[in-house]
């Protein structure tokens, strides 16, 4: 069977169903196990070996989702801190929807406008809106307006009917639109960013500070902590200054835009040591969230540990 050639794409699938890039690559390996088990099973005369395996993979997502907790971000587990605040207790990696490598989920080659519906349907904001779906409604928006596939093809996969399907996209879309997923990063947007990082890397609150909009929130994962508005995040940005001297961020692809890996000094010599992954939300020309992913794996993100 061929089914591996389809693992970045299934992958990208169970990522936005699921919400975490760990859980993903588990759910497409029993999927792809469940294939080679029951490769006897496949009739190419009643739909693609592609369609199968989705109609696989999407059985092993909704499986993995009936125990399932509810992942979000920071700011949806409780009311925002104060600056000075204790960190609290780390909550389990399961309580948040977590960022994901590019080249995890983004399928190399994809036809150009495919790839930007795919790059927009796994930024951080749009999965973490996505948990907010019920199972169901997931699997169908993500099938219908994110991998184009028709009703009848939704319907035949989900073993339901198509207006039980049109009817789910409709609550689908409505709960999608109540959301603030954002928007995709532009050059202006990127821009911004490049400014941050070079203020950051100088250690310069005020010019920081400056690029946020003042009602921005910072978050640390795994911690529930986060906090909202600019002068806050200045008060916590002062006290860091210390630890954070010397580091550097470095880009990556991640989420379908930029995120970067905060790497500290490792003493003499010039060599840096990956500390956290931070991504940024942007929004009317300020920088509108930083969550600081102090859980990350580095080796999962290519880098040296």
């Amino acid at each position: 069977m061929q089914a591996e050639i389809f693992r970045v794409e299934l992958t990208g699938y169970a990522y936005r169903m699921l919400g975490c890039p760990g859980e993903a690559e588990d759910a497409v390996q029993e999927t792809l196990l469940r294939a080679w088990r029951h490769a006897d099973r496949f009739d190419a005369g009643r739909g693609s070996l592609r369609t199968w395996l989705y109609r696989i993979a999407t059985n092993v997502c909704l499986d993995m989702l009936r125990s399932a907790r509810r992942r979000a971000h920071a700011v949806d587990l409780g009311p925002a801190a104060e600056a000075g605040a204790p960190l609290g207790e780390a909550l389990p990696r399961s309580a948040f929807v977590r960022p994901v490598a590019d080249c995890r989920v983004l399928p190399a080659g994809a036809d150009p406008a495919e790839l930007i519906v795919r790059r927009e349907s796994v930024r951080l904001a749009f999965v973490a809106a996505l948990q907010r779906l019920s199972p169901r409604q997931r699997a169908v928006l993500i099938l219908r307006d994110v991998l184009g596939w028709h009703a009848d093809e939704v319907a035949g996969l989900l073993d339901t009917s198509v207006p039980s399907v049109t009817s789910a996209l409709q609550r689908a879309r409505a709960t999608i639109r109540r959301e603030d997923t954002g928007a995709p990063l532009d050059d202006a947007g990127r821009e911004l960013l490049e400014r941050y990082c070079r203020a950051f890397e100088r250690d310069d609150v005020a010019a920081m500070v400056a690029l946020l909009h003042e009602d921005a929130t910072m978050s640390m994962p795994p911690f529930a902590w986060w906090l909202r508005g600019r002068e806050q995040i200045r008060l916590v940005l002062e006290v860091a200054g210390g630890p954070c001297r010397g580091a550097r961020l470095v880009p990556v692809a991640a989420n379908g835009t930029t995120a970067f890996w905060q790497e500290r000094p490792a003493g003499p010599g010039g060599a840096y040591v990956p500390f956290a992954l931070q991504h940024f939300e942007v929004a009317h020309g300020r920088v509108t969230g930083i969550s600081t992913y102090l859980d990350e794996d580095p080796a999962a993100w290519g880098r040296p540990g």
